[in-house]
């Protein structure tokens, strides 16, 4: 089973110039099939609450700061905190997510599937029957 982990993204450039950061063939864990992004998001609202059956995706915080909880199969918690350009997350598939995010956040998800509504799991209780069924 894969871990949730955070990728450096090469950071390009100077403080007085500006920086690039770049995602390509060698440095995704994945094909890329979809990119789309978030914004203004109210800061009292939690996006996410749901796994994927098997979609991968890497977020990253364009602006902003994007606070993300974890859960995986093995039932580990992990929080991340994305607030810089050059850092992305990736989730692997089956693990629960959850994201709240800063009133100027953008996020920028990269992923490994077009959308797919039946690869979704939204019901929490579906996902703790698979956390159960791999912790027996």
């Amino acid at each position: 089973m894969k871990k949730p982990y955070l990728i450096a993204f090469p950071k390009i450039g100077e403080t007085l110039l500006g920086y690039i950061s770049v995602a390509e063939k060698e440095n995704l864990p994945f094909e890329v099939k979809r990119i789309y992004w978030t914004y203004f998001t109210p800061e009292n609202i939690i996006r996410g609450g749901h796994a994927h059956y098997q979609l991968e995706q890497i977020l990253v915080a364009v602006a902003g700061k994007i606070d993300v909880d974890i859960e995986t199969l093995d039932g580990v918690h992990t929080q991340f905190i994305l607030d810089s350009a050059d850092k992305g997350l990736f989730i692997p598939k089956l693990c629960w997510r959850t994201m709240k995010y800063t009133h100027n956040a953008v996020q920028m998800c990269i992923a490994s599937m077009a959308y797919q509504e039946s690869d979704y799991i939204r019901d929490y209780q579906e996902f703790a029957k698979l956390v159960t069924a791999e912790m027996s």
